[in-house]
C-alpha cells in the first residue's frame, strides 16, 4: 500500500539517545480514494488516489463527473496504487498517514530537482582534462567520444552533456521516524526527491530492515 504526499523540507529529531537524526517533513494524505480497478472489468487491481484539492473554478466537467462518481472534492494530482487484492476498500474512503507506523521501511519517489544544462564534470562526475603545461581550454571538456573508423558513430547510451535532472527518483529503504497521525505529517530519516512543496510518492517496503 501507498501514499501520496508532499514535501514540505528538512529538519532534525532526537532519538532516546540524544543523537541528532535528520529527517525529511512529508504531508501524506489524506487521499480519497477516486476509484477502484479490479480484474474483472479493468485486468488489474489498483486503487486510484487523489492528494491536494483543486479549487472549484479550475475543475473541468470530464473531472467533474470523475470525482463526483466517488463523492470525492476534486484533487489536483491523481495516481494508482497496485495491490494484489482490493476487496477491502471503496470509492470515497480515505487513505491517511496513519497506515504506516513508526519503524516501517518505505521506497519515496518524486521528481529531482532540475538544474538545466550541465556538463559532464557535473552530470556525470567525469575527472576532467589535464591541468599541466599545454593543455588549453580542455579542461572541463568531455574528450574523446568516438570509436573511430570502425563502427563510425557514437553509441548510444554516451554519456555527454546535456539537461541535468527534473526526472523520476526513487530513494529505496528509509525509515519512518515519526507519524502525526492527525495532522497527516511523516518525519521520515534521510533526504527525499524533490524541491519543496513537491509531489512524492511513499511505497511500503517488504523489506524489514531499513537504513541505520
Amino acid at each position: 500500500m501507498g501514499i501520496l504526499g508532499k514535501k514540505l523540507g528538512m529538519t532534525r529529531i532526537f532519538d532516546e539517545n540524544g543523537a541528532s537524526v535528520p529527517v525529511t517533513v512529508v504531508e501524506a494524505g489524506p487521499c480519497p480514494i477516486v476509484s477502484v480497478k479490479i480484474p474483472d472489468r479493468d485486468g488489474y487491481s489498483a486503487l486510484q488516489l487523489g492528494f491536494d484539492e483543486k479549487k472549484e473554478h479550475r475543475v473541468n466537467k470530464p473531472e467533474k463527473g470523475h470525482f463526483g462518481k466517488a463523492g470525492v472534492p476534486v484533487t489536483k494530482h491523481l495516481r494508482e496504487m497496485r495491490l494484489d487484492d482490493v476487496s477491502g476498500y471503496e470509492a470515497g474512503q480515505v487513505v491517511n498517514a496513519d497506515i504506516f507506523e513508526e519503524g516501517d521501511v518505505v521506497h519515496v519517489s518524486g521528481t529531482s530537482k532540475g538544474k538545466g544544462f550541465a556538463g559532464v564534470m557535473k552530470r556525470h562526475n567525469f575527472s576532467g582534462g589535464p591541468d599541466s603545461h599545454g593543455a588549453s581550454k580542455v579542461h572541463r571538456k568531455v574528450g574523446s567520444i568516438g570509436a573511430g573508423s570502425y563502427p563510425a558513430h557514437i553509441f548510444k547510451g554516451q554519456k555527454m552533456p546535456g539537461q541535468m535532472g527534473d526526472e523520476k527518483v526513487t530513494v529505496k529503504n528509509l525509515v519512518v521516524k515519526k507519524v502525526d497521525g492527525e495532522n497527516n505529517l511523516l518525519l521520515i530519516k534521510g533526504s527525499v526527491p524533490g524541491a519543496r512543496n513537491g509531489l512524492v510518492v511513499i511505497h511500503k517496503s517488504e523489506k524489514q530492515g531499513g537504513r541505520d
